[in-house]
């Protein structure tokens, strides 16, 4: 089945559209009308539950006395999913003997904090009521259009509930802001109490989930408050809706790889604004393949999430005159990094590079593939203990505060604010000639460059195909499109000849790997003919690597030399730059 849902780091912005009704499940703001909400999602194990409760932070803060709710909600949906397929989720909760239908639709992603519209108001019973949907929602909004038609109306059934057991804390931090924190305990089942079950069973995964939802203030409170909580409570970002959950398991969807989004800019938005928008598109990515690469297996993940995260950096060089990031965030990407460039370079090797080998005489690739595959399965598990750990969390928290608080402004000299205040256009076209102009000049002897010298050339191509696709839609698109198809088509002929020295390398720490596990048999005095027989496979695996080193190293020669590389260049040159 298609992809239902982008996952997204679960940070929602809401305004408020009416006034706020009685609290109908402990939380301030219910409404008939639509609302807007500032939302971040946190996970954590049901174990470490009772050290959240016992958190200073939340005995110091919490304004009365604690709210304790059982809710049980039904997700309605046609049998094809419509619904979830425009982005949009309708839902019955009964809590406190009240029935209240939600349903959010639409957004926008800001700053790294995401918006949905959302519309709430009390029912008689576990059935919506679409004419109250109707008179509630704004005439402009797609998803009324949807929900007039009658093959949805008459469609909609039961696809999954949940069960929850929620405790809510109403904040108040010494800066004022606002802050509810709500803890959600239960369950989500498909297959249950009505909802869809094609095959009868019931499938179900828990939910342990922290909320914490600004009810008035400045948003970077909420990171503030999340990176309190984190000190003592182990806690990841959140990335899907119980929604998004409840889809994926009604629907039986494996994790898919997040790939970079296109970039919707204007040419009446600031320098600010646009770097915001980059950055929170950058760093949908990077979020994107979290659960991916948590899994320990996927490929696709991790190359997407070392992707979106090579772009933000590469953004963040782009506007470094403006602004400058942290050293200590600075640190931490290039930890995370590095964790993910590990995996990525032995997925290459092993599945990539080798496997062009097949067939080759005199090699054993399989062998040599066999155990680059054992290498990358253990950078896979380091990738994965990396973004579950409470310091990727902090990494991405202390990154999204600075971001949602424009913590740069901070050290801005007046002229450094008045050129993020201006309109992007011109910033665009300089970043955009000056990348050029650097890699022309890089460039100029590529033919006969050394393979640092080509290393360089290829960051600039690299560089440079980020800043044009980062500012794609402020030009026309006819001048884009081939600027970017000959600087892909450059970039493919240098990143083969980096794969070879990525290759070289990795070969060599094999052998070291190798030759390491043999010593260590060896100080175990547990030489026997099994010994033997791996020393002569060892042997064999260091000839062979050695082969392939050599193999590799006279094709990429011949490659340098063989007039593509050369050609690649050529057409780069000769097409116009797009600004």
């Amino acid at each position: 089945m298609k992809h239902l849902f982008s996952r997204k780091i679960k940070v929602r912005v809401r305004a408020p559209y009416a006034r706020p009704h009685a609290p109908y499940n402990g939380r301030s703001g219910v409404s008939q009308g639509a609302v807007m909400e500032i939302e971040l999602k946190l996970l954590l194990a049901q174990q470490d539950v009772p050290r959240l409760r016992a958190h200073p932070l939340l005995a110091q803060s919490t304004q009365g006395e604690p709210q304790l709710l059982r809710m049980h909600d039904i997700y309605v949906d046609t049998p094809d999913l419509q619904l979830c397929r425009h982005q949009a989720g309708l839902r019955v909760r009964q809590v406190d003997g009240r029935w209240v239908q939600t349903l959010k639709a639409g957004g926008t992603v800001s700053g790294g904090l995401h918006s949905r519209h959302e519309w709430e108001g009390e029912v008689p019973g576990p059935q919506p009521d679409l004419a109250a949907l109707d008179a509630a929602i704004g005439r402009k909004q797609p998803i009324r259009a949807l929900l007039r038609q009658d093959a949805i109306r008459g469609a909609l059934q039961p696809v999954f509930t949940t069960r929850m057991e929620r405790t809510v804390w109403q904040l108040r931090t010494p800066q004022g802001d606002q802050i509810e924190c709500v803890l959600d305990q239960g369950v989500i089942e498909s297959g249950a109490d009505g909802a869809d079950g094609a095959d009868g069973a019931v499938y179900s995964v828990p939910v342990s989930e922290i909320e914490l939802e600004l009810k008035q203030g400045q948003a970077s409170s909420l990171f503030d408050v999340a990176l309190a909580l984190l000190q003592d409570v182990p806690l990841q970002l959140g990335h899907m809706s119980k929604a998004e959950r409840g889809y994926r398991l009604a629907a039986s969807q494996p994790l898919q790889a997040v790939k970079a989004q296109p970039l919707a800019l204007d040419a009446a938005m600031s320098v600010e604004q646009v770097f915001l928008a980059i950055a929170s598109n950058c760093l949908e990515q990077v979020s994107g393949n979290q659960d991916g690469v948590a899994g320990g297996e996927d490929v696709e993940s991790v190359h997407q999430m070392r992707v979106g995260l090579r772009r933000l950096r590469s953004a963040l060089g782009m506007f470094k005159s403006l602004l400058v990031l942290p050293d200590a965030l600075k640190g931490e990407l290039e930890w995370l990094g590095a964790a993910l460039g590990e995996a990525r370079d032995w997925d290459v090797l092993a599945d990539n590079t080798l496997a062009q080998l097949d067939g080759v005489a005199a090699t054993d690739a399989a062998a040599l593939a066999e155990a680059a595959h054992a290498q990358a399965r253990l950078k896979h598990e380091l990738a994965a203990q990396a973004v579950t750990s409470a310091r990727y969390t902090a990494c991405m928290l202390g990154l999204q505060r600075w971001l949602q608080a424009r913590a740069w402004r901070d050290s801005c000299a007046v002229r450094q604010l008045r050129r993020l205040d201006a309109r992007v256009s011109p910033f665009a076209r300089a970043t955009l000639r000056k990348d050029q102009r650097r890699l022309i000049k890089r460039g100029k002897r590529l033919l006969h460059a050394t393979p640092q010298q080509r290393h360089r050339v290829r960051i600039a191509a690299k560089k440079t195909r980020y800043a044009t696709e980062f500012f794609a839609s402020l030009f026309a698109g006819r001048a884009v499109k081939p600027y970017v198809g000959r600087l892909s088509a450059l970039q493919d002929e240098l990143g083969w000849l980096n794969d070879v020295q990525v290759a070289d390398r990795l070969l060599q720490e094999l052998l070291e790997v190798q030759a390491g596990q043999a010593d260590q048999a060896d100080q175990a005095d547990q030489a026997d003919q099994a010994d033997q027989a791996d020393q002569s496979a060892q042997d064999r695996l260091r000839l062979h690597a050695a082969f392939v080193r050599g193999y590799l190293a006279a094709r990429a020669q011949a490659q340098g030399s063989d007039g593509r590389m050369h050609k690649a260049w050529r057409r780069f040159k000769a097409v116009r730059l797009p600004a």
